[in-house]
């Protein structure tokens, strides 16, 4: 029998009894979510859903949400193991301790619902391949974007549509640094101090900055959007670290502003999978996304395209989608495994090895900025490795020299070409005698 499911003979209006690993600000979060909309979730899921057991590190620390009702003790272990426990909400994140308590309470016949992307983007397809062995749901609404139900979306909503390419603001700590140097002309190390006294950044920002993060995030979307397993080793990944103010201040100037975005397209042969900053036209709506807010746009066939936005982080909005997976799971509880939504929205059988695709055969168009010494000649020069190499160019800056500087930064804007082939091109530019140090680019996606 698969736990969860009530023999011939139980109320079927008996409430739902979940352990919570984690009692912290998504997990305080998720119990007074249920507590203050318990009516409408009651009507919505069939029967009430109640906290009843919890583990956290430090259980006598002041909590966010009341715990009058819950055994709270540190023994993650023992919650897994409760008999009475029906649904598992693990919200202690990271992956060693959080993959064996997960894999533990599945062994159990127990539900899981989770918020670690991390988790289900590095080990999801053996969680559910194990899920699917002992006849148990995986929720995962919450690993992703926060309260923006965008799993639930790509999964259910647009089952009927072939999609095509999603692209997303999806880590709410880069957007929150490019929105600043944007409107305030601050620069990336300034910002992100202050996005770590705010909170918005850990005091290690790497897995945001860097696009880690981002990365986890895409990993799941790209599965449920093309139907492949998981496979985060083959995303692309490059940061914001590099942006300067004048870049920001010279796509504007072009009529575009840079977004962190991760991104997945059919590619030719197969599927690109990256994450990195990205010239997009300033009229585009990812374009007017600021602040901590995250969105994903969907292009599909025959729909079209869609945005979906909202808050990417926070205590009430993943426990919105915490709570969406609790709704869902409970009323799965009657039906047979091979009848439930398909984790990855495909049949587990009908997974497609349609390739990962690497940067190299992704075609994109790019944002150049090179130090040249300011001599003539030289752009003469850049150009014509350009035009060589086939690529061709849609506008360029010359700026005047700064007083007493030897160099004057040359920006271009090209057409679409292959990364290969840009590599190329950059690699003979870099070794001009007049060109200083190393080209910034920045890929350009107009998302049409």
């Amino acid at each position: 029998m698969v736990m969860g499911s009530k023999e011939k003979g139980d109320n079927l209006l008996d409430p739902v009894k979940v352990g919570v690993l984690g009692l912290g600000t998504v997990g305080g979060g998720t119990v007074n979510l249920l507590e203050r909309n318990r009516d409408e979730i009651t009507r919505r899921a069939g029967r009430p859903i109640d906290v009843v057991r919890a583990a956290a590190r430090h259980p006598a620390r002041p909590r966010t949400c009341s715990t009058e009702n819950i055994h709270l003790d540190y023994d993650a272990y023992a919650v897994v193991d409760d008999p009475s426990i029906e649904i598992v909400v693990e919200l202690i994140g990271g992956e060693t301790l959080a993959k064996e308590l997960i894999l533990r309470a599945i062994d159990n016949g127990k539900h899981v619902v989770t918020a670690n992307k991390a988790l289900i983007a590095l080990h999801g397809n053996e969680i559910f391949s194990r899920a699917r062995e002992k006849g148990v749901t995986i929720g995962f609404e919450a690993a992703v974007a926060g309260g923006i139900p965008i799993i639930k979306a790509v999964r259910e909503g647009l089952v009927g549509n072939r999609i095509e390419w999603l692209a997303g603001i999806i880590n709410g700590t880069s957007n929150f640094i490019l929105t600043e140097m944007l409107y305030a002309g601050r620069a990336f190390g300034d910002v992100l101090a202050e996005a770590q006294r705010l909170g918005y950044a850990e005091a290690d920002p790497t897995f945001d900055v860097e696009g880690v993060d981002a990365a986890h995030k895409l990993t799941i979307l790209a599965s449920i959007a093309f139907g492949i397993p998981l496979q985060f080793d083959k995303v692309f990944m490059e940061g914001i670290g590099q942006i300067s103010t004048d870049d920001v201040a010279y796509a504007s100037e072009l009529g575009f502003r840079i977004k962190h975005l991760g991104i997945c397209r059919r590619e030719g042969d197969g599927i690109g999978l990256r994450v990195h900053p990205t010239l997009l036209p300033e009229r585009q709506l990812l374009a007017n996304v600021d602040g901590v807010m995250n969105a994903v746009m969907v292009n599909a066939d025959p729909l079209g395209p869609t945005l979906y936005y909202g808050a990417g982080a926070g205590a009430e909005p993943t426990a919105s989608a915490v709570v969406a997976d609790l709704v869902d799971v409970v009323r799965e509880f009657t039906l047979e495994p091979e009848n439930r939504v398909p984790y990855l929205a495909f049949q587990s059988h009908s997974l497609s090895d349609e390739p990962v695709v690497g940067m190299d055969a992704v075609e994109t168009a790019y944002y150049l900025r090179v130090e040249a010494q300011d001599e003539p000649g030289v752009l003469a020069d850049i150009t014509g490795i350009l035009s060589n190499a086939g690529i061709s160019i849609e506008a360029v800056i010359q700026k005047q020299p700064a007083p007493g500087a030897e160099t004057v930064p040359v920006i271009l804007l090209t057409h679409r070409v292959r990364e290969a082939r840009m590599n190329e091109a950059c690699e003979r530019i870099e070794a001009l005698e007049a060109i200083h140090g190393s080209i910034t680019r920045i890929r350009v996606e107009a998302l049409l």
